[in-house]
């Protein structure tokens, strides 16, 4: 067998993140035009009823414009480009001299209240037009809910803002085109194509990723990378593929094709952790999202996530997340219904 991709790996992940939501904005702008979008925190109760990170894209299909951070520096965009908020930081899109004070040209804007954010998306996929008449700029704005606590291990390491060209072969240009279709066609046809689009977000956002990381320079650490490198990346693969299975550092290693110290070792330059230690991690994480999502019993939970009896992931759970399976059960359920965060995991003392 060869080498996973690293979209194997991603797509591993994306599976147990589980997109709750996903919603779009197609719009067509006439320069000086431009939007701010808010924080992902205030708007994720309208995407997930359990108030879900959010991650934010824009995919440019023609014209240009300018993505930032609040008070950052303007990152250009052309048709073609994805610019992508991983961590749902409150930013600008905008062309031709727009500035947010409600001038002539400029098109309604978010304030960061949930009526404004509301009123803004309440148009769904039907084509929004705008601005001051000038320079044509056409894009679909994404947003996507997920799991908190498990989108952590896709996302740490990312910038709060980037940018990835996706016409530069086959496989870009059919996303595109894919995504400009049916987002046409949802309009059109109603809730069925949006379906066929969530799917399809989560397939441009995987590549998207994929194509950002596989630009990264030698020596940078941290899952992403982790995911790229050939042996690590199998290794990663089989955990998140196969998470209840008994597996051992030896097997880890034999099917990396690596030793257990060369496994160990690298696995630790890049994650900061033995390739056990972050299965355990993994493991509860998992075991945490189906808790607070469904009805099953603590013991088929912690069967699904690899544990042999009850009580031993009672302690491990107890250890994490510093309460036991059904207290969090009960907090995290809480917490959705009040629109507050679940209990965070507790970090070890070094």
């Amino acid at each position: 067998m060869g080498a996973p991709r690293i979209m194997d790996v991603l797509s591993d992940v994306l599976k147990a993140v589980t997109l709750e939501g996903a919603v779009f904005y197609n719009a067509e702008f006439s320069a000086p035009w431009g939007f701010r979008a808010p924080a992902s925190r205030q708007v994720g109760p309208l995407f997930s009823p359990s108030g879900g990170h959010v991650i934010m894209f824009h995919l440019l299909t023609e014209g240009r414009g300018f993505a930032r951070l609040d008070d950052g520096e303007p990152m250009s965009l052309e048709a073609g480009d994805i610019v992508v908020f991983p961590h749902g930081d409150p930013h600008v899109v905008e062309n031709g001299g727009w500035r947010p004070s409600g001038k002539k040209g400029a098109v309604p804007r978010s304030s960061g209240r949930n009526r404004n954010v509301l009123r803004v998306l309440s148009q769904g996929l039907k084509l929004a037009r705008g601005g001051g008449g000038g320079e044509v700029t056409k894009f679909v704005c994404g947003y996507m809910a997920c799991e908190p606590r498990l989108s952590r291990f896709m996302l740490a390491g990312l910038p709060p803002v980037f940018k990835v060209h996706i016409r530069d072969d086959d496989a870009g240009r059919w996303l595109e085109s894919s995504i400009r279709f049916s987002v046409d066609a949802a309009a059109r046809s109603g809730p069925g194509g949006e379906a066929v689009l969530a799917k399809l977000s989560e397939a441009l956002f995987i590549e998207t990723l994929r194509r950002y990381v596989a630009q990264w320079p030698e020596g940078r650490t941290g899952w992403l990378a982790g995911a790229r490198d050939p042996e690590i990346g199998r290794a990663l693969a089989l955990m998140h593929r196969r998470p209840a299975h008994p597996w051992s550092l030896a097997d880890l290693a034999r099917e990396a094709g690596l030793s257990r110290s060369v496994l160990a070792e690298r696995f630790r330059h890049f994650l900061r952790q033995p390739p056990m230690a972050y299965l355990t991690r993994w493991r509860l994480q998992l075991g945490a999202r189906i808790l607070s999502s469904s009805s099953r019993s603590v013991a088929d939970v912690a069967a699904e996530v690899g544990y042999e009896s009850e009580a031993a992931f009672n302690r491990a759970f107890k250890r994490a997340f510093s309460v036991p399976p059904a207290r969090f059960r009960t907090r995290s359920r809480s917490a959705a219904d009040s629109g507050a965060e679940a209990p965070p995991q507790r970090r070890r003392r070094r």
